[in-house]
């Protein structure tokens, strides 16, 4: 919704309190969120396991080497989420959320299972990387549309003083695919030795992941298209969403970018990246370091409503701070612990971090929709969006481990400070959402 389309309710305090979420919106909610769940479970065992197969894709003698060359095929999918972001998200604002919901859960799944059956370097020289390429290609594409879908597809869905607090399902449905990777990476280091952990464990992980994604395709073949979509097309007019976009909103899609860039960065450094990190350049068990990262995204997980809540209680703005300074004063201290320290010690700063992204990760999905009419929602948010991740959020674990080899592991949090002061400025600068009495 551009700005000037914001209508102020007289207590967005009293308003959200007396407002109930039906049982079919429920049901919305939940075959939108659960389908984003699975995207992001591919995202998290590579990152998790990226230590454990890179030599699998790459010349063996170097581990190190070998490891930044996978983090960099991390980061390069990244770069296609834009094209995703604009392919299915004007595909999603002519045709449905649902027709581009079940498009985008499909294309990760069979990423997933190319990944799972990929070639070794040994067996196939490097096609192996060129097919693990394209699958990550293929899934990034996919992630880009389905983000801004499944934004566009739970906020719509909710009533008009629940929309943070549904927004925040989409959420938990990330950290949700985030935990089931980890808790499948614990899986197979746990229950696997070394030898059997790095021919065929990790590919178990993957396959697992694919098949999950035939089960989501199911609901969301099943699931209703959201009324808001179905009001705007039988309201007709031309409809082209990416030139509507350039031509009124420009300063709406500077705004994704900017609310975009502190969330994707520390979201990507605590919750995704965490585990690998602490293995490679602390030195901490893989298995305990993923061990950490689920008990915390679980608490995260659990926290995610209560954040939603009180986004539509006490406003966007006020919450959203609270992530920014926090992380502002926390990142320096909590990287200087990481340095040699232990499996306690690595728990506690991912839990202090998880606790401070509720007040990113509650209100974003409200908050990009809350930007864009109907008819563009879903290409608004996809496309700024996907930009910032790739730039930002995709490169974030491979140049936190090059500072580290590099000797400057001392200067991250300066970069985790830096992004907290766009996320910071552009709040800011812009209106608070849940003032709003609905979406247009």
């Amino acid at each position: 919704m551009a700005e000037e389309h914001i209508v102020v309710v007289g207590s967005q305090g009293a308003a959200a309190s007396r407002v109930k979420t039906t049982g079919e919106q429920r049901k919305a909610i939940v075959a939108g969120a659960l389908g984003n769940a699975i995207e992001y479970v591919d995202w998290g065992i590579y990152a998790s396991l990226a230590p454990v197969f890179a030599d699998q894709f790459f010349p063996s003698g170097d581990p190190a080497a070998a490891f930044l060359s996978t983090l960099a095929i991390f980061a390069v999918g990244f770069f296609v989420r834009p094209l995703g972001g604009v392919v299915l998200g004007a595909y999603a604002d002519r045709r449905g959320r649902k027709k581009a919901l079940t498009l985008t859960v499909s294309l990760m799944s069979a990423g997933g299972l190319a990944i799972a059956v990929c070639p070794t370097y040994e067996q196939a020289g490097v096609w192996s990387p060129l097919v693990l390429l394209a699958a990550r290609l293929v899934q990034a594409f996919s992630a880009g549309g389905e983000w801004p879908s499944s934004v566009s597809y739970i906020v719509e869905s909710a009533p008009a003083g629940r929309r943070a607090f549904a927004g925040s399902f989409q959420q938990v449905s990330t950290a949700g695919g985030i935990l089931l990777a980890s808790l499948l990476a614990l899986a197979v280091t746990s229950l696997l030795d070394d030898r059997q952990l790095h021919v065929f464990g990790w590919r178990i992980a993957f396959a697992v992941a694919a098949a999950l994604g035939l089960a989501v395709l199911w609901l969301r073949v099943r699931a209703k298209e959201t009324q808001q979509f179905d009001d705007a097309v039988a309201s007709g007019g031309e409809h082209r969403p990416v030139r509507t976009l350039f031509a009124h909103h420009k300063l709406s899609l500077l705004r994704v970018v900017g609310i975009t860039v502190p969330g994707t960065i520390i979201y990507y450094l605590w919750i995704t990246a965490m585990p690998g990190y602490a293995s490679v350049t602390a030195g901490l068990d893989l298995n305990q370091a993923l061990i950490a990262n689920s008990l915390s995204v679980v608490v995260f997980i659990l926290l995610l409503p209560l954040g939603g809540l009180l986004s539509d209680r006490f406003g966007r703005r006020p919450t959203f701070l609270v992530f920014l300074v926090g992380f502002a004063v926390f990142a320096w201290p909590a990287y200087r612990l990481l340095d040699g320290g232990g499996f306690w010690t690595l728990l506690l700063v991912e839990l202090v971090g998880v606790v401070l992204l509720v007040g990113n990760s509650a209100n974003v999905a409200a908050m990009y929709a809350e930007l864009f009419p109907t008819r563009v929602r879903t290409t608004g948010t996809g496309l700024p969006y996907a930009v910032a991740v790739a730039v930002f959020g995709g490169t974030a674990p491979y140049f936190t481990t090059w500072l580290t080899e590099i000797g400057h592991r001392d200067a991250i949090w300066s970069y985790v400070v830096a992004a907290a002061a766009v996320g910071a400025v552009t709040v800011l600068t812009m209106p608070d959402g849940a003032k709003m009495d609905r979406l247009t």
